[in-house]
């Protein structure tokens, strides 16, 4: 039987003001990926988004970015490879303290934004982050994007990794994702979406925007959060997983 996790960038609030319905969300993911304060949120937000997900029995996951509030973590930095190493654990260990103090641990590792985005392209840097990571705990799962640069690294380091791919977003022939703000970038209608997640989980590929197959290992399904139609396209995207036979479990 085929089995896929489901898992959502939650935390990005700051202070007063809120991005996306993280509630609701944890009532259809199965694994949380919790913004460490850099790119988004704050200890205030990463407690009460971890304390909810421990009591919904969700996966957490640390998620770090650039120092980059005001761009959102999506504007590309350049740094010295060993500082963007200490970076990465810094902001796990925020995470490990905050899941510890809400009754969790942190499962797993997922780069954010344009440090992910560099990193899928970088091998070395991919191998940079997630080796930092697996210093502060060997036993992290490390999340990547499935079929790219990200995934050689995991291989290479020995690690425990998931293989992750987006439901709302273009794959260009390379298998990486189409850069946003391009033709084809966002897939923005629910269904399409829903059909898309399912033919690539249940035949082990993904389907790039020309149609063309890539056989890939998916161990999970990414759902963002920060758009006002989230949360009704992670229920019908469930909805249409579980009706198509595949189990939704915690990777």
């Amino acid at each position: 039987m085929t089995s896929v996790d489901l898992n959502s960038d939650m935390g990005e609030g700051f202070g007063p003001w809120r991005m996306g319905d993280d509630a609701a969300l944890l009532d259809v993911v199965t694994s949380a990926n919790i913004a460490c304060g850099f790119h988004a949120g704050d200890w205030d937000t990463m407690a009460a988004t971890m304390a909810r997900a421990v009591a919904n029995g969700v996966g957490i996951g640390a998620h770090p970015g650039f120092p980059d509030l005001q761009g959102f973590g999506r504007r590309q930095m350049r740094m010295e490879t060993a500082s963007m190493a200490r970076m990465v654990q810094y902001q796990l260990g925020a995470a490990q303290g905050m899941a510890r103090a809400a009754g969790g641990t942190v499962r797993h590792l997922k780069l954010h934004g344009a440090l992910s985005n560099m990193a899928m392209a970088d091998a070395e840097m991919a191998r940079a982050a997630y080796a930092a990571a697996l210093e502060v705990d060997p036993d992290l799962i490390i999340m990547v994007l499935a079929a790219t640069p990200m995934e050689e690294a995991a291989k290479a380091l020995g690690c425990a990794y998931a293989a992750e791919i987006f439901a709302d977003r273009g794959y260009a022939e390379d298998g990486t994702l189409i850069p946003r703000g391009l033709p084809g970038a966002m897939i923005t209608d629910a269904d399409e979406a829903a059909e898309r997640m399912s033919t690539m989980v249940r035949e082990g590929a993904i389907v790039t925007a020309r149609g063309t197959r890539i056989e890939t290992r998916i161990d999970t399904i990414c759902l963002h959060g920060d758009e006002p139609s989230a949360v009704a396209a992670a229920r019908t995207l469930r909805a249409r997983l579980e009706r198509d036979g595949v189990t939704i479990a915690r990777f």
